[in-house]
């Protein structure tokens, strides 16, 4: 039988849902019951083969008459605690896009109310369903790279203003006096840090026994857009740093380092590049498991889950530490520029100084290369 499933934000990144629900859809994996938009789609706004799902703005009735056995929340940050919590007390399992909640707090209310409700719920994190992840983990269990000195990660992105007029929510710490915490670091180059604690084995809340972050911001927002952050974890640190302010975008990467050698993981990409003593570089390219399709697999045969809430504890305690730091630093006029042409953005050298944190694990104040780069910015 397929599996009915109830999608509550079906525009912005929602429209990706979609697109792939149609994809499992057409396998016979799942059918679109429900839609759940404060305005609802058009029928040109929903993709061929989806037929006419029902749609409602209330979504605990949406579930209801629609028999929904799975929900996709891909809806505001600061409402994702208390959807997921509708949807379990329903008995309906989730995919949660990410970040699962705005505070730790959030999170564990989240996670908790979930595990009592005994519905299973799948994180957004679509990078950790590459099979590069596991190749990766095998690779640095045997030793291939010596022994690991820490993991970095880099991620020079680019964002226009409109970026952050799209949405009341978009580039705010907090809204009407609710945490939101949408920073680069914590959504848009979400998965850098995730991936990266992933690739140590380090992902639950208890791994993490310290965070170092700099908050900076060029735009003209609350939030973060170029930043990085170190967390310390017992089997070395993981060090991401991140920007949507590049000079010329790239695909971002998490790099890991050994004593012998070092891996490189454009996630995106699922590609990989092994070099370590001794050897020509090596590089390989990896399939995906969809989170959506692993969800269904679960549920049907038992397949492990590869995004379960407990194994993002430790991305959450770095989105607390972010979310408590003082305020992002606005960077100096003279350190930013404005693309006219594209309405963006752009801090010269800071592709330079992203590459270079991943390289050596170092904050951008350690670098020594940017005047704007302040010890005094560090928050632990």
């Amino acid at each position: 039988m397929t599996v009915p499933i109830v999608l509550a934000g079906a525009r912005g990144h929602g429209r990706w849902h979609l697109d792939n629900i149609r994809r499992l859809q057409a396998n016979g994996l799942v059918q679109l019951a429900g839609i759940c938009e404060l305005t609802p789609l058009s029928q040109e706004e929903i993709p061929d083969g989806l037929g006419v799902p029902a749609q409602s703005a209330d979504f605990g009735a949406l579930l209801h008459t629609t028999g929904a056995r799975i929900a996709v929340i891909c809806t505001p940050i600061p409402t994702h605690t208390d959807l997921a919590l509708q949807a379990a007390e329903r008995g309906v399992h989730l995919l949660l896009e990410k970040p699962p909640a705005p505070s730790y707090a959030e999170y564990r209310r989240m996670a908790d109310g979930v595990a009592r409700a005994g519905v299973v719920c799948q994180i957004g994190f679509q990078s950790l369903g590459s099979h590069a992840v596991p190749a990766i983990r095998r690779l640095i269990a045997e030793g291939a790279i010596g022994e690991i000195l820490g993991v970095g990660g880099a991620g020079a992105w680019a964002r226009d203003e409109a970026y952050y007029r799209r949405a009341p929510w978009a580039g705010r710490r907090r809204l009407n006096g609710v945490d939101v915490v949408d920073g680069v670091l914590t959504n848009p180059l979400a998965h850098a840090v995730a991936t990266g604690l992933a690739l140590l084995g380090t992902t639950r809340a208890e791994d993490v026994t310290g965070i170092e972050t700099e908050l900076l911001r060029a735009n003209d927002i609350e939030s973060d857009d170029t930043s990085c952050v170190r967390v310390s974890t017992a089997r070395g640190p993981v060090t991401v740093a991140a920007t949507l302010c590049a000079e010329e975008p790239g695909d971002p990467y998490v790099l890991v380092h050994g004593s012998t050698g070092r891996i490189t993981f454009w996630y995106k990409q699922d590609r990989v590049l092994l070099q370590r003593a001794g050897h020509g570089p090596e590089e390989s390219e990896h399939g995906r498991t969809d989170l959506l399709e692993n969800l269904v697999e679960h549920l049907e045969s038992g397949a492990d889950l590869l995004a379960a809430p407990d194994e993002t504890g430790a991305f959450m305690k770095v989105v607390e530490a972010i979310r408590t730091a003082p305020d992002p630093a606005p960077l100096p006029e003279t350190a930013w520029h404005l693309l006219p042409a594209e309405r963006r953005r752009v801090v010269p050298g800071i592709d330079g100084l992203v590459a270079a944190s991943a390289d050596t694990l170092a904050l951008y104040s350690e670098l020594g290369v940017a005047s704007w780069a302040l010890p005094k910015e560090v928050s632990t």
